[in-house]
């Protein structure tokens, strides 16, 4: 059976301070620094920037 490798699964939270958050992968070996990706927030409506929680 094949195992995934390097990649895991990641919480990306809203910096906006609604605490909405989304699940992502990410590859630990290309990207070893803390992901930041500007997403779509429902709750307040606009897109705002999302960085990786521990």
């Amino acid at each position: 059976m094949a195992t995934k490798g390097n990649r895991i699964i990641v919480k990306i939270v809203s910096e906006g301070g609604t605490g909405f958050f989304y699940s992502t992968m990410k590859n630990k070996r290309n990207s070893p620094d803390r992901l930041r990706l500007r997403k779509y927030d429902p709750k307040l409506r606009k897109h705002v920037m999302f960085k990786e929680s521990k």
